[in-house]
């Protein structure tokens, strides 16, 4: 958990109608062919399917400490999502590139812990930070918590991660070192990060068995994210 400064992925289904005989001819019935989408759920899909913004949060955000408070949390039938920078998070298990000596705001304890009762690796493991429960809005009374399923936009490129980490409680746009590295982005947690551009798309009700478990969070995020874009289409 850190304190910043101003410096600082479904089935396609199209069926074809049944060729029209006459009533007397003796053919079999034509099998049903079923389509079905292949490929990964594009940033471009994801960012139409949350292009609005019902706002869930009674307040904005602000993207570091004493900066304007502009961010909205909003909100679909199936994820919450928002638009914010991207600042590097390194906290959990000291590693090599996150540490006291790399990151003057290091912690080494984060709000959520791995299934072994250790800390994450920041630097291995995609997650993002969300603002713990406050006047602005309580993320728990919509489904998402520690484990929850995340998918993170930035430019062509969508990283699957998970929620590892709570931030300041009116502070957003916070993400591992691991999830900034996969995204593109410089992950010095000094000097990296974005500026903006990043967006952010949790879904409800949704969680890993073990927060560390990166491969189970793709598949079921690729399996959300399709979902989303399918049902806003």
């Amino acid at each position: 958990m850190r304190v910043r400064t101003l410096t600082l992925a479904a089935t396609g289904v199209a069926l074809l109608a049944p060729t029209a005989y006459p009533a007397t001819a003796s053919v079999p019935y034509p099998k049903r062919v079923v389509f079905r989408e292949r490929g990964p759920v594009s940033a471009a899909q994801l960012r139409r399917a949350v292009s609005g913004c019902d706002q869930i949060s009674r307040g904005r955000y602000r993207e570091d400490a004493g900066a304007p408070a502009r961010v909205r949390i909003c909100g679909t039938r199936e994820a919450v999502h928002w638009k914010a920078d991207l600042d590097i998070d390194c906290d959990g298990r000291p590693t090599a590139h996150c540490n006291r000596r790399a990151d003057p705001t290091f912690a080494p304890a984060t709000a959520f812990r791995q299934s072994d009762g250790r800390m994450p690796n920041a630097e291995k493991l995609p997650y993002i930070v969300v603002p713990p429960a406050g006047p602005r809005c309580d993320l728990r009374a919509h489904g998402i918590r520690g484990g929850s399923v995340a998918a993170v936009l930035y430019r062509d490129r969508v990283v699957y991660a998970v929620v590892g980490d709570t931030g300041p409680r009116d502070v957003i746009g916070e993400a591992s070192y691991a999830t900034a590295r996969a995204l593109g982005i410089d992950p010095n947690p000094r000097y990296g990060g974005a500026r903006s551009g990043v967006t952010y798309v949790v879904f409800r009700n949704t969680g890993v068995r073990s927060v560390e478990d990166h491969g189970e969070a793709v598949a079921l995020g690729e399996r959300l994210a399709r979902r989303l874009v399918r049902h806003a289409g």
